[in-house]
């Protein structure tokens, strides 16, 4: 299930500018046709995102913790 939130270019402008926290995040491709959910801290996975180039939109949702970043992801990839 998609993030009800607005898509992001996936650039550096937008990496540079994405809090150092722990989030879920969505990866879209230039079509906003979602190619891939991940967890982690936000800033380094857009950073890695950014260099392989699978994706040209993001979006995000923050969390607390790690674990509570991991079960919003495990609650996005179920439905």
């Amino acid at each position: 299930m998609s993030l009800a939130k607005p898509w992001r270019d996936l650039d550096r402008s937008t990496v540079g500018s994405a809090p150092e926290r722990y989030a879920l995040y969505e990866l879209g491709d230039a079509d906003g046709e979602t190619v891939g959910f991940g967890a982690g801290v936000l800033r380094d996975e857009l950073k890695e995102a950014l260099a392989y180039g699978d994706a040209a939109k993001v979006r995000w949702e923050l969390a607390d913790s790690v674990d509570h970043a991991e079960r919003l992801l495990a609650d996005h990839v179920e439905e």
